[in-house]
């Protein structure tokens, strides 16, 4: 984690407790978790909650193009700041609850959606509008990674089952302030039952 990163992370902290959700950025080994699965033939990449952009960073290293990275930031504050360090993905200020009518988003198949967003501390109604507008432009076989400070997935199992979603937690991290894990949602596979291709 920069330090240049923590000042104005602490700030937007202060000001919005709720949408910043912790007072430091998150740190590398979450960093790496949460991008552990993605590298460069993943394809287009979609980040919410960026905030400084440390998840960003780990997707760069990982082999994803920058003009491949969407980056989803409702904090004036931050999409100013990630304009200026990423000049080649595209930043858009918004809601992520809007994702589902994303005009800059209707002509991109994305391999990957990264979530930085405090799902925890928001209501069912806007984590079905987020996930469901997520995976309105995700191809198949492309997966949401959501990190949460909590002991379970942050979405709910009634949720992901009405989205017909599925969540695998793919580890943790104690090398993280506060602690981590990090869960892969994806779409279920089609059942077929028996004499029913």
């Amino acid at each position: 984690m920069s330090a240049s990163d923590i000042l104005p992370f602490f700030h937007a902290w202060l000001s919005a407790p709720l949408r910043v959700a912790s007072i430091t950025p998150s740190g590398q080994a979450l960093a790496d978790l949460i991008t552990s699965e993605i590298s460069a033939t993943t394809g287009p990449v979609l980040e919410l909650g960026v905030g400084t952009g440390v998840f960003t960073r780990a997707l760069l290293a990982r082999g994803v193009l920058e003009s491949d990275l969407t980056l989803v930031e409702n904090g004036p504050e931050f999409a100013l700041l990630l304009d200026q360090r990423f000049p080649k993905a595209r930043v858009l200020t918004m809601d992520a609850a809007r994702l589902r009518r994303c005009d800059q988003l209707q002509d991109t198949s994305l391999g990957a959606v990264v979530s930085g967003l405090p799902l925890l501390s928001m209501r069912s109604r806007k984590v079905i509008a987020i996930l469901a507008g997520a995976f309105t432009h995700l191809k198949p076989g492309g997966s949401f990674y959501q990190f949460t400070y909590g002991p379970r997935c942050p979405v709910p199992r009634p949720l992901l089952d009405r989205l017909d979603l599925k969540a695998v937690r793919i580890g943790g991290t104690y090398c993280n302030l506060p602690p981590a894990a990090v869960y892969r949602i994806s779409r279920r596979a089609p059942f077929f039952s028996a004499g029913n291709p």
